[in-house]
């Protein structure tokens, strides 16, 4: 059985780790290949790491808006590994690959990782998403809330396949202490307690909220340090809100790290502030880090989060409540223990790459079988 993905990968965020994690977990009758549109020389780091892991990986010469030339020549790629499916992620993959894939006479699955309504060209591609997705031969849903909205979007329920994201049962085992120092000396004074957030720097995402929830723990703790890891649009404006919320030195804009992972257990408290999610990669990561999440009640988190159990569900957009929960944590160290490690091990069982890669195994055989 030979499959291949078709990402636009920018850098190696939670799609392309699901993507990997499910190729390096599949049974030994399954080849994989991964493609990638360029996305200006972005893509490498993507593709290096596919590599790095023993897969073929190769960036497509042609891109939007060369249409027809990307899907000719994805297709000549798909015809050149004989390929038995395809499996797409994002909507400029589900748009070119369904028709490079009927083109090569395969089938196609697309893999919804969630949308986000940010902005109304984001909708606009979003809805254009939904068009190709009825016509695709299967859609898997990464979260089981997400099964729901893209059915009231039109896509035939027989096609939806709920399969949740997963994460390695090995990852993020302890923390250590030389890593902890590292974090704290990004600060203007090392703070008693860190607490972390990670994700795109864009609206959906909602870290004003997260901003305005450190202020109004400050003005009660001096011993409590945050730190931002990612990047995106919103940079400059989050950086001018520490700015005004006289957080300088307190509230620390990482950037996009590639090796964040090894910052997740030298966390005390984790946040996710989003106004909608899929289900966030990086719920698993500190999850699995047995690091307690504060997080809103969006999306697929409430799968991953049982709420005063393995962490604390909060109403989206409320700095108010977000901040009394991150204070609990951080005022209960017997509590915030607990609750982390009834996270880790709820992941380990729950949200394994064994489980998810079954699952996906068992779906193509299905989507062959029935062509």
């Amino acid at each position: 059985m030979r499959i291949v993905h078709l990402l636009a990968s920018p850098f190696v965020g939670g799609p392309e780790r699901q993507v990997l994690g499910l190729a390096r977990h599949v049974p030994p009758d399954v080849t994989t290949h991964f493609l990638s549109f360029a996305e200006r020389g972005l893509a490498n780091a993507f593709l290096d790491e596919a590599r790095g892991h023993g897969f073929h990986a190769q960036a497509l010469r042609h891109n939007t808006p060369r249409f027809f030339a990307s899907i000719r020549e994805i297709a000549d790629v798909l015809r050149q590994f004989r390929a038995d499916l395809l499996c797409t992620s994002g909507y400029k993959p589900d748009l070119l690959g369904w028709c490079a894939a009927r083109r090569a006479g395969i089938p196609v699955i697309a893999i919804a990782h969630g949308w986000t309504g940010a902005t109304w060209k984001v909708r606009l591609y979003e809805r254009a998403d939904a068009w190709v997705m009825r016509r695709m031969d299967a859609v898997v849903c990464v979260a089981q809330a997400q099964a729901p909205i893209l059915k009231n979007a039109g896509i035939p329920e027989a096609k939806l396949h709920v399969i949740q994201n997963a994460i390695g049962a090995d990852a993020f085992t302890t923390p250590d202490a030389e890593t902890r120092a590292e974090l704290a000396s990004w600060f203007a004074s090392p703070p008693r307690w860190i607490v972390g957030a990670a994700g795109r720097l864009s609206p959906e995402k909602g870290f004003a909220v997260f901003l305005d929830a450190a202020a109004r723990i400050v003005q009660q703790r001096a011993d409590v340090g945050f730190v931002l890891f990612g990047d995106g649009p919103l940079r400059s404006e989050l950086d001018q809100l520490i700015a005004v919320r006289n957080l300088r030195g307190r509230f620390v804009l990482a950037g996009f790290r590639p090796d964040v992972a090894r910052f997740l257990p030298n966390l005390d408290v984790a946040v996710m502030s989003s106004f909608t999610e899929g289900l966030p990669v990086i719920l698993l990561e500190t999850s699995a880090a047995a690091v307690p999440t504060v997080a809103t009640q969006v999306g697929g988190i409430p799968e991953v989060i049982t709420d005063g159990v393995t962490g604390f569900l909060v109403a989206p957009g409320d700095a108010v409540a977000l901040a009394e929960r991150i204070l609990a944590l951080l005022g209960d160290d017997a509590r915030r223990q607990q609750m982390g490690a009834g996270a880790r091990e709820r992941v380990r069982r729950e949200f394994s790459f064994t489980r998810m890669s079954a699952q996906y195994h068992e779906l193509f055989k299905k989507v062959l079988a029935d062509k």
